[in-house]
């Protein structure tokens, strides 16, 4: 497989770690990979953590990265907002340290309560969110503002399973709201497209555990698109993927870009 393409967009969780975990294979396929001078990058919708947090954990995993190597949904999601809303507006973060950093950056004033008036809000993921967080933007929403999210993925997994991720908790403000966010993220190709841009390639293979973001976004990228069952979708699954929702390979391990043991859904 790996020698019909000149770079690799990997998905992280579930595809190179789970939780704190490396998945068993990872570390050993990214130095295969960058042995044979194949370039990777990590396109991730996990908002939680910056590309320097995202690298330094890759390293401590053995997985080499540079945070330049990272795209993440958060910067995306922040550029979603300054096209509809341009900075110094006020905006109320329900995410991340990393996330109202970003938001800093951009000029924005950053306010903490529905009561100052935000223009908007912007929800990530955090796993220390409570309800409180998410009251408080419900009311923000409630009282006029706009609505962004860096993405919405349902799931997360972790060393210890599935768990609730980003979408989830879009979900509860959707219920107390009537309404939905602007989002970034996969499944948009905008992530794909920057990383393969910045690496020059021609033939991006694209590897994620999910068929509604990883593949999807992929395929609307125009890349080959790989699904690898050590995530969020087992092969059952995938063998019931429609439309642009279905992968061109199917891989039980990240070792299957190398030994030909990769199947086709259309075989």
């Amino acid at each position: 497989m790996i020698k019909s393409h000149d770079g690799v967009l990997f998905d992280l969780d579930g595809v190179l770690y789970a939780g704190p975990n490396a998945v068993p294979g990872a570390k050993e396929a990214v130095e295969n990979l960058k042995g044979r001078g194949i370039a990777c990058a990590y396109v991730t919708n996990n908002a939680s953590r910056s590309a320097e947090q995202i690298a330094a954990h890759l390293n401590e995993l053995g997985i080499p990265a540079q945070p330049e190597e990272v795209y993440g949904s958060a910067p995306a999601g922040v550029a979603l907002m300054s096209q509809h809303l341009p900075a110094p507006a006020k905006v109320l973060v329900t995410g991340s340290e990393s996330l109202k950093d970003l938001c800093r950056q951009q000029g924005y004033q950053l306010v903490d309560s529905a009561d100052d008036k935000p223009d908007a809000v912007i929800q990530g993921f955090e796993p220390t969110l409570g309800w409180t967080d998410l009251a408080e933007a419900s009311y923000a929403i409630n009282r006029g503002a706009q609505w962004f999210a860096t993405n919405l993925d349902r799931s997360v997994p972790r060393d210890r399973g599935l768990a609730p991720a980003n979408g989830a908790l879009v979900e509860a403000v959707s219920f107390a709201t009537g309404q939905r966010p602007l989002a970034a993220g996969k499944p948009e190709p905008v992530m794909f497209q920057q990383a393969s841009e910045a690496l020059g390639l021609q033939r991006p293979l694209v590897i994620g555990d999910r068929l509604d973001t990883d593949v999807l976004g992929g395929n609307r990228a125009g890349y080959t698109t790989a699904l690898v069952l050590t995530g969020a979708t087992t092969l059952a699954q995938a063998q019931e993927a429609t439309g642009a929702e279905t992968p061109h390979w199917v891989l039980e391990t990240l070792a299957d870009i190398f030994n030909g043991n990769h199947r086709s859904l259309n075989s």
